[in-house]
């Protein structure tokens, strides 16, 4: 049985990433056949919770996915939500903000993409971009960026107190593997159109971005809207480690379809 707990962000704690080992792969099993059984299995067993949380329109899901380039973002997509009618689930990207986003507050366009009743909302980047891209080019201070530490806080704070459950993760990546990725998208003629060659730029700021992820996080990990640090360089491991995560989600929230009505009862649909 899996301890997700051991990959928790604990809220202003002296956390480190080199405390995970992006390579780890614990949430494996004895074979690549085992993972994938298991793996199809928790779609499965995703996509029954699903349907009922759907149904049932009481409760919303946000799964936050965050993380370096090529850590894989959309792959992660694709795995846990492989067997999920796309009825009831949403993605949302966030990209460099338009001219009308920037005319707002930062939290603007991110408000209006979280999950109505009933609906799971996957976060494809977040408003986490606002405390680790500008934090990393000193478009902000540290005292703004504390602000948003505390503003993030309160909006995620004020989503969970109206029903949204709120799972972070980070995919942890090496620098090592987010090479190796880069490389195979440049050499793979169905993956070049991913390759982005400013993502270069980034990676050559890659201390930097580990420090902003440590500090964000750990300002950010409540008992509410919790952090995890996912050991992304195995995919398997990944996949498998979100997919218990958003499994035990929805087993905590008891869900139940809607009772039938009585008038239903008595209806009889003629030949």
């Amino acid at each position: 049985m899996s301890n997700l707990q051991q990959y928790r962000v604990k809220l202003n704690s002296t956390f480190s990433l080199k405390s995970i080992k992006p390579d780890d792969k614990s949430e494996r099993g004895v074979s690549k056949d085992a993972d994938e059984l298991e793996l199809a299995k928790l779609a499965s067993k995703i996509n029954a919770l699903q349907d009922i949380l759907y149904a049932q329109g009481k409760h919303k899901i946000l799964l936050v996915l965050q993380g370096m380039d090529a850590s894989g973002k959309d792959g992660t997509v694709r795995h846990v939500f492989s067997e999920c009618d796309p009825l009831g689930i949403r993605l949302a990207s966030f990209k460099g903000p338009t001219e009308e986003e920037l005319a707002h507050d930062y939290l603007w366009r991110v408000h209006k993409q979280v999950p109505q009743k009933g609906e799971i909302v996957i976060f494809n980047r977040s408003h986490y971009e606002d405390v680790l891209i500008v934090k990393v080019h000193d478009w902000i201070d540290d005292a703004e960026c504390k602000r948003r530490y505390a503003q993030i806080n309160a909006f995620e704070k004020h989503l969970t107190e109206t029903g949204t459950v709120i799972i972070k993760c980070y995919l942890h990546i090496s620098k090592a593997e987010q090479k190796a990725r880069m490389q195979d998208r440049l050499d793979d003629p169905t993956k070049t159109w991913k390759f982005n060659p400013n993502d270069l730029k980034e990676r050559a700021l890659w201390p930097q971005y580990m420090q902003a992820y440590e500090s964000a996080m750990s300002a950010t990990s409540t008992s509410y809207a919790p952090w995890y640090v996912v050991p992304a360089d195995s995919k398997m491991n990944r996949n498998l480690l979100i997919s218990r995560l958003l499994f035990s989600a929805l087993k905590k929230l008891q869900l139940e379809y809607p009772p039938v009505p009585a008038e239903f009862k008595t209806i009889t649909i003629d030949d």
